[in-house]
């Protein structure tokens, strides 16, 4: 099977805009973010997608591999469903345009984790700090068995019933053997899946917590989750982009 990594690059962002084209160290945020995919071993091609014509200039500096999608998308699901139209690929790999330390072997793993029956894969780490979990910007994941996700929440969950208490205000670390687990937004779809998925109505659950794979699930559809030790490093502020610079001057 033919796997490919798209990154949307959206040029206005509303906590901080051009982010994707932003310096650092030199490049910017979109070409590192190109540049770690384009070093996992499971990925046959690397793509852009944006609807920008200044990104494109942009990233046709460093690569023939942009593509150009419609303004009204009204997410990043959107865009790369629109951009595999033009693509020979069985597997996606959506890669945010705003990581630019996106660990390579995790997107390796994700394409490792297609097997008979899963249409649709993202990735977790197990949270170590209380004040993480307790934030709702810090999206949580609670899974089954199998490593299916059961649910996606910005609450905690699942709700540690007989000591909750002492592990929301006298802890700051998470005591073992709790588990609690922060989704990571990087997602990988079998082709036709993709594709179903960007034309689903949003849903009940995915607009109440404003998290958009809510819609899988409440359309009866599975995600399995892929561990990791990976902690993602996201610029969506003015703050994230201070601490990348900080990361990339330390490297």
């Amino acid at each position: 099977m033919k796997s490919v990594v798209i990154i949307p690059a959206r040029l206005n962002s509303s906590r901080l805009p051009n982010k994707v084209l932003l310096d650092l160290g030199g490049k910017s945020v979109v070409q590192r973010v190109y540049e770690q995919a384009c070093k996992a071993k499971k990925i046959d091609a690397v793509y852009i997608a944006t609807d920008s014509q200044e990104v494109q200039e942009h990233c046709q500096s460093f690569s023939d591999n942009v593509i150009m999608t419609d303004t009204a998308h009204e997410s990043g699901t959107d865009r790369i469903a629109q951009a595999v139209e033009s693509l020979d690929a069985d597997i996606v790999i959506n890669v945010q345009g705003d990581e630019p330390f996106m660990e390579p072997r995790l997107i390796d793993a994700l394409v490792e984790a297609f097997r008979d029956g899963v249409e649709m894969v993202s990735a977790m780490h197990q949270l170590e700090l209380v004040e993480e979990l307790k934030n709702p910007n810090v999206v949580k994941v609670t899974i089954d068995k199998n490593s299916d996700a059961l649910y996606f929440s910005r609450s905690i969950i699942p709700h540690h019933r007989d000591d909750w208490e002492s592990l929301i205000n006298h802890h700051t670390t998470i005591p073992h053997p709790l588990k609690f687990y922060r989704h990571l937004g990087i997602y990988g779809y079998k082709r036709e899946f993709l594709v179903e998925y960007s034309q689903m109505t949003p849903t009940y659950l995915e607009r109440l917590e404003k998290l958009e794979q809510l819609r899988v699930l409440e359309n009866g559809y599975r995600i399995k989750m892929v561990e990791t030790a990976y902690q993602s490093i996201g610029i969506d502020t003015l703050e994230d982009y201070t601490k990348a610079l900080e990361m990339i001057n330390e490297k």
